[in-house]
């Protein structure tokens, strides 16, 4: 009888291989935008929202000779090329002084902007704005779960099988285990319980908020606090837009929320945190929908300015994209330009 194998792995290696290795999921030519949709492919308007807050940005850092704008995670390039629409429109010349840098593990798309600076890691040292859209979410964790004894212990995924089988490892030690007791405490909780062991974001994170000289770096993603932890943890696949079984063969998206207060931690004071809805509303964004009024005035306007109300209203749905978090770090400003 032929013996069955197997190839255990946390799910840390395990999702780092099946994303960014050789034919991993975000190295595909087609992009992630195939598989699921954020904020930025939802609608024009958070282009704008984040045209604004680079703005203000520039405003608190006395309209420096050179702007950036890194987006980290860029996908495709899509964001950047939004806002590099828009840049012709903004005061003071921020488009002659604007250096918009994508930082994604891809290769670089066919026909990008040349003006877009395509890199593997963040620029060091500039001055400007930093914007991780839905990135810190795919930074790969392992996984901790409560064994019959309350002993959280690392959960192990069967490469060898390719459906996503799981197992329970060794117990949880080291620097895994004092996150754990820190952030997200499983030690004596009932049997199955899970946790997302999120060092590795908050140590990527830290490493994201240095890199920039002045100005602010914000990440958006779905996140939770202390106080609100998934019981079973958020682990799951994203496939030609529909949610499936998280399985690290490159043929999905694997994804699990983010622990933002201890992200907020790891990179020092004067980290703040909002929700999209706040966020968006701050930079301006109306869901409101146009007076009826209009309609007969200008009918062409009341309809642009109904569909613009529709769209503010899906980024800003509590419900929906206005549930993400938005983690905002100043670095050497003078105020906030979201706390204005």
């Amino acid at each position: 009888m032929a013996t069955e194998k197997h190839e255990w792995s946390g799910w840390r290696t395990a999702a780092e291989r099946a994303l960014y290795g050789t034919g991993g999921f975000f190295r595909r030519p087609e992009g992630p935008a195939g598989h699921f949709r954020t904020s930025v492919h939802a609608s024009p308007l958070f282009a704008r929202a984040v045209a604004e807050l680079l703005g203000r940005v520039d405003e608190a850092l006395g309209r420096p000779a050179e702007l950036a704008l890194v987006d980290l995670g860029a996908g495709r390039g899509e964001l950047l090329t939004r806002v590099l629409a828009l840049a012709p429109g903004l005061p003071h010349e921020l488009d002659r002084r604007l250096r918009p840098y994508a930082v994604e593990r891809a290769e670089r798309p066919a026909g990008l902007d040349e003006r877009i600076a395509w890199r593997g890691s963040p620029p060091q040292g500039c001055t400007g704005l930093l914007f991780a859209n839905e990135w810190l979410d795919n930074v790969p964790v392992d996984i901790a779960e409560t064994d019959a004894d309350g002993v959280p212990r690392r959960v192990e995924v069967d490469l060898a099988a390719g459906d996503g089988t799981e197992r329970l490892g060794d117990p949880v030690d080291g620097e895994d285990a004092a996150w754990l007791a820190r952030w997200w405490p499983l030690a004596g909780a009932e049997p199955g319980l899970r946790a997302e062991i999120g060092h590795p974001r908050e140590a990527a994170w830290a490493r994201a908020v240095r890199s920039l000289r002045a100005g602010l770096a914000v990440a958006v993603d779905y996140g939770h606090d202390r106080a609100a932890r998934p019981p079973f943890g958020t682990l799951t696949g994203f496939r030609e837009g529909r949610e499936v079984r998280p399985v690290p063969d490159g043929s999905c998206d694997l994804t699990a929320h983010v622990a933002m207060d201890a992200c907020a931690a790891a990179a020092g004071p004067g980290a703040g945190l909002l929700t999209q809805r706040e966020a968006l509303r701050a930079l301006g964004l109306d869901a409101r929908r146009p007076p009826l009024a209009l309609a007969s005035t200008d009918p062409a306007a009341y309809v642009r300015a109904l569909g613009a109300a529709g769209q503010a209203a899906e980024l800003t749905d509590p419900g929906g994209l206005g549930a993400f978090s938005w983690l905002h770090h100043p670095v050497e400003l003078a105020h906030n330009p979201l706390r204005r």
